[in-house]
């Protein structure tokens, strides 16, 4: 990692914040996470206001997003949050700032905290309800029941907030077609500013994974089509514009801290676990949050490790990620006798000098990306 400190030009502009804490452990989730006890939590605290210190002295800041990711960032108790939000509002110069996003589970929402995240400069709430059918939430292993999902809900918007995201998962074990529709019908009639629609994955270190290879769950590509297409069509006609595979958004908005991901921009990460990447180079704080708070309290690195990105793995990444939006990716990224075929299949258009995924190539978008690379 360049240790120089960066002038203007080369400032970060988004910010990401991992807190490895959840109050249950999902099945289905690859993500670092732990149930931390009091002390964890504080320490952790601790263990982040230091990197972020030391960073603000070796990195120049101009914030335009932050993401506060997990786990569960609204785990911490009101007061831990608070006094964060406060120690982020003096460190960083938030002048630029557009958007302060935080991830929050239903089930660790109260009217006091919503109150404190809005006063304390959250701007918008990814609340991860999943579901809305709360046999496939009791399969998912969430803390919450659709009713508790519905008032933490009411809870955000009473608070002030009028940006609000809801997560959904689709080709769930067992799940139906109808109660897929079921659940985007009732986050509609909720009307939040923008929905994400996940498909499930298997991902290895969960529990997901080792039921699927033992037979228990089974991978059917066409359902998960029939799933994605149901959502296209149900969202959009409900006037969200789909702007990305997995993200659908009312005019103005669009999650732009993620898009920043998407068109490859530099970010800070900070946390256990927590991914960085700037000046052409990659690197991730250790996978451990008593280690990681261990490293910051010795005045060591809590960086594990560095890797140097080439062209070649930068291109493959703006291909993967650009093409799953619909501003697509641009021509001189490929080989142009590559998407000929593509194109008469109906899989993908050109347009002002970019390949853009049609409805039907959204379906096909990761094997697409492949022959383009």
């Amino acid at each position: 990692m360049t240790g120089a400190r960066a002038h203007n030009s080369d400032a970060i502009r988004h910010l990401y914040v991992h807190f490895p804490f959840c109050a249950r452990i999902c099945p289905y989730c690859a993500f670092y996470k732990t149930r931390g006890n009091a002390a964890d939590l504080t320490r952790f605290c601790t263990a982040l206001t230091t990197e972020v210190e030391r960073l603000s002295k070796s990195v120049r800041f101009e914030l335009e997003t932050i993401f506060f990711g997990g786990g569960t960032p609204t785990v911490l108790g009101t007061d831990q949050l608070g006094s964060l939000l406060r120690f982020f509002q003096e460190v960083f110069d938030l002048g630029k700032l557009q958007e302060w996003t935080i991830e929050s589970n239903p089930g660790s929402v109260s009217a006091r905290k919503a109150v404190v995240l809005r006063k304390g400069g959250i701007t918008r709430v990814s609340l991860g309800v999943q579901s809305w059918d709360n046999g496939l939430l009791r399969l998912l292993g969430r803390e919450h029941n659709a009713e508790q999902a519905r008032h933490s809900f009411r809870l955000f918007r009473e608070a002030g907030f009028e940006n609000i995201s809801v997560d959904l998962m689709f080709a769930l074990p067992g799940q139906t077609e109808a109660q897929w529709l079921r659940s985007l019908e009732n986050t509609i009639e909720l009307g939040p500013e923008h929905i994400s629609t996940y498909c499930l994955t298997y991902e290895e270190d969960t529990e997901f994974l080792a039921r699927f290879e033992r037979g228990e769950f089974q991978v059917h590509d066409e359902i998960e089509a029939r799933f994605l297409v149901v959502a296209m069509k149900l969202l959009q006609s409900a006037g969200y514009e789909h702007y990305e595979i997995s993200n659908y958004a009312r005019a103005g908005f669009r999650s732009r801290h993620n898009q920043a991901y998407w068109g490859g921009a530099d970010y800070i990460g900070l946390g256990p676990s927590a991914f960085s990447t700037r000046f052409r180079q990659r690197w991730q704080n250790v996978t451990d949050h008593r280690e990681y708070a261990r490293r910051l309290e010795a005045g060591e690195s809590p960086i594990a490790s560095v890797e140097n990105l080439t062209s070649d793995m930068q291109r493959t990444e703006r291909i993967a990620l650009g093409l799953r939006t619909n501003e697509g990716i641009a021509k001189e990224l490929i080989n142009e006798t590559v998407p000929g075929d593509l194109i008469a299949a109906g899989l993908l258009v050109e347009e002002d000098g970019r390949f853009l995924l049609t409805s039907r190539g959204k379906l096909l978008a990761d094997s697409i990306a492949e022959n383009l690379l």
